[in-house]
């Protein structure tokens, strides 16, 4: 609900505060006081469209905050979170109106667009007056509003996910028609890159395998002549092992004789024949290993050819050859197996559809007996409102099939016998629209409402017992949720919970005058009642009167 509204230079207003409760709040004055100055800056901070005019003369901007208690489950924090909007426990919406025309919107001290603000001031408050369109008299809403009151708003969602699943399954149909189509238009080309493909069977990964065995080989080719004439050297004709064997022998004989001298040297000569041995060794082993068959070589060289041939081809890296057989193989398929696929996709729609328009049927069928009701209980409070010729009927007509059903709804009324009914808006006045809005606002009242509600001098040119049926609905109403109400009818403000005197003082010598606000209790509360009822001079029946008022609506 609205907790404070504060506004600063707007109009009239150079400064004014104002803080609400739950319940039924009235504001009174005489006219020209400011009322609709005060609503004017209230709607500005809900996103209503702004303009210089609404800025105090003098000023350069005027400001307009306005502070609400909003439960966490309430639509409003849905749209906080779609817009990054940090969410407090209280909800502070602000507007600036800039005397050049420009204005800014800020919700929680965060900067929004105009767009936001609006969103969130349709989900927080109504204003319900003569000439305001904020309210749910757009026809967009009546669907909804009628699901709510009929409580088949179960059944609606369910037509709308009926709707998305027929939808799905058809684009299922869509783009399984076509894949066959254009598999069909390129069968031919398929058959053979097909078969071209099957012959090549490429894998994933293996132009990198037969390139490295490939380099590998060609490397190989290579060292093995200079392995081959390195083992040539070492245990070929021309090896130094025969001739150093023949001297060690020589050098043993020999060293009996002088065993000191000999023992080293042939001692050196066994470690060089040694490692001449192993290095023998060593050398066969490499040979072994660099060992390729020519032909292999040459079968990997015309692989890497015709895999890389055929990349070119169809315009795809090596490695992704083997899925493009498989989708192609997938599309061939198609071709055989696609009129079967396709008539069971096309079974599944038409299975989509017949639930969709069953439930879509049993839901217009729910829509029109909620109707009935819906005219009934409207209808039965128009009466009192002093509309007892008037009549309210639910059009619920038949449209093009959609995610909402099967049906068109809109409020009409007939404000007198004999005449055309038309739409809600066309059809009714400024003060018979009012009224209407106020019967249906009972009506629905428990069907969700926006939490607090404006009502905009809904009692013009009524009196008496009609403005005492309109204040006995605002009380009822302000039962559920906060009801602001501005109004020139004593029978309304005697039913206040909260009342509030709107008023001007001059200021600056007279030269300018400003709006003021002050909550009413007791004694002036009393004395403000008695001038609405008596006008210029309140005389002391007036003053009984108000008392006679207020102890009735207390009772």
């Amino acid at each position: 609900m609205l907790a404070r509204l504060s506004i600063r230079d707007i109009v009239l207003i150079d400064r004014l505060d104002i803080d609400f409760g739950s319940g039924l709040a009235t504001l009174t004055g005489e006219t020209g006081a400011g009322k609709s100055i005060l609503l004017d800056a209230f709607a500005l901070a809900l996103g209503a469209r702004g303009e210089a005019a609404l800025v105090r003369q003098g000023a350069e901007q005027g400001q307009v905050t306005a502070a609400f208690d909003v439960a966490g489950d309430h639509p409003a924090r849905r749209v906080l979170a779609e817009n990054d909007l940090t969410g407090e426990d209280d909800l502070i919406v602000r507007r600036v109106q800039f005397a050049d025309g420009r204005t800014r919107a800020f919700v929680n001290d965060q900067p929004v667009s105009v767009q936001v603000l609006r969103a969130l001031g349709t989900a927080l408050v109504e204003i319900h007056g003569q000439h305001d369109d904020r309210a749910f008299v757009d026809a967009a809403t009546h669907r909804a509003l009628l699901d709510a009151y009929g409580d088949i708003e179960g059944e609606a969602a369910e037509v709308a996910r009926l709707w998305d699943e027929r939808r799905a399954c058809e684009a299922a149909v869509a783009d399984h028609r076509a894949a066959v189509e254009r598999a069909a238009r390129e069968a031919e080309w398929l058959r053979h890159a097909v078969d071209e493909l099957g012959r090549l069977a490429p894998q994933t990964g293996e132009e990198a395998t037969l390139a490295e065995r490939r380099t590998v080989m060609m490397q190989a080719e290579k060292v093995g002549e200079d392995l081959r004439s390195t083992l040539d050297s070492v245990a070929g004709p021309n090896s130094p092992l025969q001739p150093l064997a023949t001297a060690v022998r020589r050098l043993e004989r020999r060293a009996a004789q002088a065993p000191t001298l000999i023992e080293p040297a042939v001692k050196a000569i066994d470690a060089a024949l040694n490692a001449l041995d192993e290095a023998r060794t060593h050398l066969e082993q490499a040979l072994r290993a660099a060992e390729y068959d020519p032909r292999e070589l040459e079968r990997i060289e015309e692989r890497l050819f015709a895999l890389r041939a055929a990349g070119r081809k169809y315009a795809v890296p090596v490695d992704a050859l083997a899925g493009l057989a498989r989708r192609y193989e997938s599309d061939l398929a198609l071709i055989d197996a696609g009129a079967e696929g396709l008539a069971a996709l096309e079974r599944e729609a038409e299975e989509a559809t017949a639930r969709y328009r069953s439930t879509a049927q049993a839901l217009s069928a729910a829509r029109r007996r909620s109707a009935q009701k819906l005219d009934k209980a409207v209808n039965a409070e128009l009466k009192p409102l002093k509309l007892e010729r008037a009549q309210f009927t639910t059009q619920v007509e038949s449209e093009s099939e959609g995610p909402h059903g099967l049906d068109r709804v809109e409020f009409w009324v007939r404000t007198n016998p004999g005449t055309r009914p038309g739409p809600l808006m066309k059809v009714a006045s400024g003060g018979e629209l009012a009224r209407f809005l106020l019967a249906l606002k009972v009506v629905l009242a428990d069907r969700g409402s926006a939490p607090t509600l404006v009502f905009d001098e809904i009692d013009t040119g009524v009196g008496g017992a009609v403005a005492d049926a309109i204040g006995l609905r605002l009380a009822r109403l302000a039962s559920g949720v906060q009801v602001i109400a501005v109004t020139h009818a004593p029978q309304v403000a005697a039913r206040a919970d909260r009342h509030y005197l709107i008023s001007k003082d001059a200021l600056a010598k007279g030269k300018r005058v400003a709006t003021r606000v002050a909550e009413l209790l007791g004694e002036h509360r009393r004395e403000e009642i008695a001038r609405m009822l008596a006008g210029a001079e309140i005389t002391a029946e007036a003053r009984a009167a108000a008392e006679r008022l207020i102890k009735a609506a207390v009772g």
